[in-house]
């Protein structure tokens, strides 16, 4: 018999859903900074291991503006923090008009500590008809410390 213990996090993060949009041909992306290093392509196309990074502080958005209206059914966001104690909380909104309204899909704030909790991996399941625009706002510590957000992992399904 053979066997193989998976890590539950790696597995839920690496997995390659075959339902995910081709977000590089589907949607335009806007977003606030980022570090030459860590640029947004990193977070959103597949087969990318380094992520995200601001290129500045404070709050950062980061909006996929879609070609084509699309049924979105699925999103998973996925953070890493292992360097720095820090509260962050992020806004998913969407917009079904090309960006004149949104409404809000999650508002989550979670605690990062480097010595217990490093990684935040949310699904959000949803059933939203004529998506046009997708936005993601990070504020990346509730308590104003000095720390650019960051951005592990997107997908859209």
């Amino acid at each position: 018999m053979r066997k193989r213990i998976l890590d539950p996090v790696h597995k839920q993060v690496a997995s390659d859903d075959p339902n995910w949009l081709d977000l590089d041909s589907l949607a335009e992306v806007e977003v606030t900074s980022e570090d030459p290093a860590h640029p947004i392509e990193a977070a959103l196309l597949p087969n990318r291991t380094s992520g995200w990074r601001a290129g500045g502080l404070g709050e950062q958005t980061i909006r996929l503006l879609f070609s084509s209206p699309q049924r979105v059914r699925h999103i998973r966001l996925n953070f890493v923090e292992s360097e720095t104690d820090r509260t962050q909380e992020y806004v998913l909104r969407c917009s079904q008009d090309g960006g004149k309204t949104f409404r809000d899909l999650a508002r989550q704030q979670w605690n990062f500590s480097p010595q217990g909790s490093t990684t935040e991996t949310e699904d959000h399941r949803v059933d939203l008809p004529n998506v046009t625009v997708l936005e993601l706002c990070i504020i990346p510590d509730i308590g104003g410390n000095s720390v650019p957000a960051s951005l592990d992992q997107m997908r859209v399904a």
